[in-house]
């Protein structure tokens, strides 16, 4: 694969997408609706720490928050691969409306993956699919310090009857969201790494607000701290283990669509660098400015960023429904270094196009300004800590064997 030219494109349809759609070639249009949605409140957004509700309200019609769901229950059966795309270009337009349908789509293919067969979860992908439902997530809680496989909060039990009171530090988009999905403790005498998967809708439960969001980026994700009070049905529940979901399902979907959004920032910073540079070296009658050098280095490394996104798209797809394979220490080592060399490289990347743009780019009020794209992909290698990962693969990385060759 040539670095340089790779591109994101969508894998062979799936067989419960054989059926033809009028919409599934225009997901590419479709997205690009939003993101011109997105880009006209973009400021507003960062400055006033608001939800990018004309971005998730563009999504709604044009019906993108259910495009995953299968066809047979209302959805289109989008790819993770064309789902992928539509994180990188909301993350062009909005960062913080691009993270809000990345961590969205997340949930969504929980639900897709683990739901099938049980009544309840079913009939939520229809409602999402009809209705076009907003689900956020809440995994981070008390002071597990991001720690999603270790949960404090358990699933009390009264018949089929069952509630749960979370302390989560963060629900991003929580007091936005049409229904929330959350992991706890399968029982109060569980261990905390026995966890249990719940999906639960806004009728069921009350959130109260605990801390505030003031920070640096990613400022309209609304990623405030709530308490959660539930009680609903034990049908609630997902039918399969969280640890099979987490390795299966949360982790790859997550780190693709994040990486995927993280791209999409440093593709905007590369577009405005380019821009500086065209202008600077029109004006010096096409000799080449100082930061020339710099948008060639953020050039190379949004096309090794992307290189790598779709390489593990491909790898994720290819595996299908094969648990085992998704379950390999090689995979799952290499689905986490994606999030970990993903949201480094963005890092540089944006650094360096601000390097291009010199004083232009450091500053709010150009066309060429890459100070928000900056604030906002700083936030990735601190999502799920670069170095919280790094230090849980070291037994698996020393498991796995050294490459014999450049294929293996």
């Amino acid at each position: 694969m040539n670095v340089q030219e790779v591109q994101f494109r969508s894998l062979p349809l799936e067989s419960s997408r054989a059926q033809f759609s009028p919409d599934r070639a225009s997901f590419q249009q479709r997205a690009a609706a939003v993101a011109e949605a997105a880009a006209t409140e973009v400021e507003a957004v960062d400055r006033d720490s608001r939800f990018p509700r004309k971005a998730i309200d563009a999504a709604r019609k044009e019906r993108l928050l259910g495009a995953q769901i299968p066809i047979e229950f209302g959805g289109e059966g989008a790819s993770i691969s064309e789902v992928a795309d539509m994180c990188y270009a909301l993350g062009r337009a909005c960062s913080s409306a691009g993270m809000i349908f990345a961590m969205h789509q997340t949930k969504v293919a929980c639900l897709v993956r683990h739901g099938v067969g049980s009544t309840w979860h079913e009939k939520l992908m229809r409602r999402v699919a009809a209705e076009q439902l907003l689900l956020a997530s809440s995994t981070t809680e008390g002071q597990n310090g991001g720690n999603i496989r270790f949960s404090k909060a358990a699933v009390e039990h009264e018949g089929a009857e069952i509630s749960l009171e979370r302390d989560a530090t963060v629900i991003s988009y929580g007091a936005e969201a049409d229904g929330i999905v959350t992991i706890a403790r399968r029982a109060d005498d569980a261990a905390g790494s026995d966890q249990v998967m719940l999906a639960i809708t806004r009728d069921d439960y009350k959130l109260e607000q605990t801390l505030a969001w003031e920070t640096l980026g990613m400022r309209g994700t609304c990623s405030a701290g709530f308490k959660l009070n539930f009680k609903g049905s034990s049908e609630q529940i997902f039918p399969v283990a969280y640890e099979k979901i987490h390795a299966q399902t949360m982790t790859p979907v997550a780190h693709l669509c994040w990486s995927s959004v993280w791209a999409g920032i440093a593709a905007a910073a590369v577009d405005r660098a380019q821009l500086f540079i065209r202008k600077a070296a029109r004006g010096a009658g096409g000799n080449m400015p100082p930061g020339a050098a710099h948008f060639t280095s953020a050039k190379m490394t949004l096309n090794k960023l992307r290189a790598i996104i779709a390489v593990n798209i491909e790898s994720y797809a290819a595996r299908g429904r094969d648990e085992r394979a998704l379950s390999s220490v090689d995979f799952q080592s290499s689905i986490n270094l994606l999030k970990v060399e993903a949201s480094e490289l963005a890092v540089t990347a944006v650094m360096h196009a601000m390097r291009a743009c010199g004083l232009s780019g450091y500053r709010n009020d150009t066309d060429v300004s890459v100070g928000r794209h900056l604030r906002d992909v700083l936030s990735a290698p601190i999502m799920i800590n670069n170095d919280r990962i790094l230090a849980s693969m070291g037994g698996a990385t020393l498991m796995s064997a050294v490459p014999a060759s450049l294929r293996d």
